[in-house]
């Protein structure tokens, strides 16, 4: 069984409910926390039709039917809730790196990143909020529109663990159509590992920011981009590029690491400036860690 179905076996979908109870910060307000500022809907989106019974809202009546059949039905409207959650996974194939761990299989980037993005729709819907997910890389490659519907985690996974494309990261033509098509005043979750156009990236943000969403930036790294651990003559090959470099790490380490914290420092700094609540997440650290880690916090920052 393929690495990427494994890591989001329905075993370890399930194991993430502990995070309810293992989430100091309040059991009940952990899923409010994910949404700073909750936004109140009202019965907004069609549903269906059911045959009218006495006591029914003659307002809800669609007198277009029974002058076609003869017949009352009314309306029945899906209710908005309180969270509407966009999960935006980077699939380039930056996310396929997956780092050799002493003694153990390691997720990829990209494994991973699906797996926190699974979580957080299966908590999302098991409180009764919406979720859905878009998968892109230089556009957008799938997408399952936000639902209530406890069906939609199957949905979801199906657009995550389908084949990719394989090819680069482009950040502001995803993020400016996920502003225009996705509903205002939500909540929209990137996670990536954001080797890519970085103003393109906070140009997309800042977009975003301005249809009301409350954004989540999970900066996903492997322990070996964050440590560099590499010794003795290495052949370093680009995923989303034709190229490659032979050298002894042991030379390039320190303006590694100097590049590194440049990096993050301003990743961090331009996430802050678009008001996007930004977390740093190694693919060595446990998810359900990760997501109790991240979800406390939320809860304790709603507070």
């Amino acid at each position: 069984m393929p690495a990427s179905r494994r890591s989001l076996h329905p075993e370890a979908i399930a194991r993430i409910a502990r995070l309810e109870l293992r989430a100091r910060a309040g059991v009940e307000g952990v899923l409010t926390g994910l949404h700073k500022s909750p936004y109140k809907g009202q019965s907004v989106e069609f549903l269906q039709h059911r045959e009218y019974v006495r006591g029914d809202d003659l307002r809800r009546v669609d007198w277009k039917v029974w002058g076609r059949q003869d017949r009352l039905y009314v309306k029945e409207f899906e209710e908005e809730t309180n969270l509407r959650l966009a999960l935006v996974v980077d699939g380039s194939s930056s996310m396929d790196y997956r780092s050799a761990a002493a003694g153990r299989e390691r997720m990829s980037k990209y494994d991973y990143a699906a797996t926190l993005a699974a979580s957080l729709a299966w908590l999302a819907l098991s409180h009764g909020d919406a979720a859905g997910c878009v998968l892109f890389d230089e556009q957008v490659r799938a997408s399952v529109p936000a639902r209530t519907r406890r069906s939609q985690l199957t949905g979801i996974c199906d657009i995550l663990e389908a084949p990719r494309q394989g090819t680069r990261t482009s950040f502001q033509p995803v993020l400016r159509s996920l502003a225009e098509t996705l509903p205002p005043r939500g909540m929209v979750v990137i996670v990536s590992d954001l080797l890519g156009d970085r103003d393109g990236l906070f140009r997309g943000l800042q977009v975003l920011k301005r249809r009301g969403h409350d954004l989540v930036v999970l900066h996903v790294l492997d322990d070996d981009e964050i440590e560099f651990p590499f010794d003795g003559p290495t052949r370093f090959e680009g995923l989303e590029l034709p190229e490659h470099v032979t050298c002894n790490p042991r030379g390039l380490r320190d303006g590694y690491l100097e590049a590194l914290e440049a990096f993050l420092t301003e990743v961090r700094r331009r996430s802050a400036a678009a008001a996007a609540d930004y977390t740093l997440i190694r693919t060595g650290e446990p998810v359900d860690g990760a997501l109790v880690r991240f979800l406390a916090r939320r809860a304790s920052m709603a507070v």
